[in-house]
């Protein structure tokens, strides 16, 4: 099973290989792209081989990972990430080559990735933004994800206090289920009127 190839009209999700090494550093070491993430730009290809064995082909060894590149059919060429981690929170993340903004790329992988988690039997999934970044909470929106609650946190490495908005989907009906533990470990939590 592990990470099953999806596609959509446009696109191609698919695993990252060695050879994308390449795409994934035009990616990560971009200061616009990775200005909202939860590391420091990259500064070498050998930074990103690094990122590229610990985030992807260690999850890659996995019985299952839901980690992608994000590809356009017409070229097969990764202009982006999708996931969803398989620890507790099944945080939802996502990342696109600045070139690609506005065009609806992450909401089309982002429905097709959800239907797959869906299918696989995945209860429910979480995403969180910073609030200075609203797009990004657009893009769970449009995925039908619905704000849950705030929450300040000290983001690390980059040490800054951050104010995250809590989004969640839930597939097993159960709409009043919410993942607590954010809020649960960040005293500085609330629920805004959005």
């Amino acid at each position: 099973m592990n990470t099953p190839q999806l596609e959509t009209e446009r696109l191609i999700l698919r695993k990252f290989t060695q050879t994308d090494i390449e795409a994934l550093y035009m990616l990560l070491k971009d200061e616009k792209v990775n200005q909202f993430l939860p590391w420091y730009p990259m500064k070498t290809i050998e930074e990103t081989k690094k990122f590229y064995e610990e985030r992807y082909a260690a999850k890659y060894e996995q019985p299952q990972a839901y980690a992608y590149a994000i590809c356009l059919k017409s070229n097969n060429y990764a202009i982006g990430y999708i996931n969803v981690d398989m620890e507790e929170h099944h945080d939802f993340g996502y990342g696109l080559h600045k070139d690609f903004w506005n065009r609806g790329i992450v909401t089309e992988a982002g429905k097709a990735l959800i239907q797959q988690v869906k299918k696989d039997g995945m209860l429910y999934i979480t995403a969180t933004h910073d609030v200075k970044n609203p797009r990004s909470g657009r893009v769970m929106q449009k995925l039908g994800m619905k704000y849950c609650y705030s929450y300040k946190e000290y983001w690390q490495p980059k040490n800054i206090p951050v104010l995250f908005r809590m989004y969640q989907l839930n597939f097993d009906g159960n709409e009043a289920f919410v993942y607590k533990k954010y809020w649960n470990m960040y005293p500085n939590h609330f629920i805004e009127n959005l």
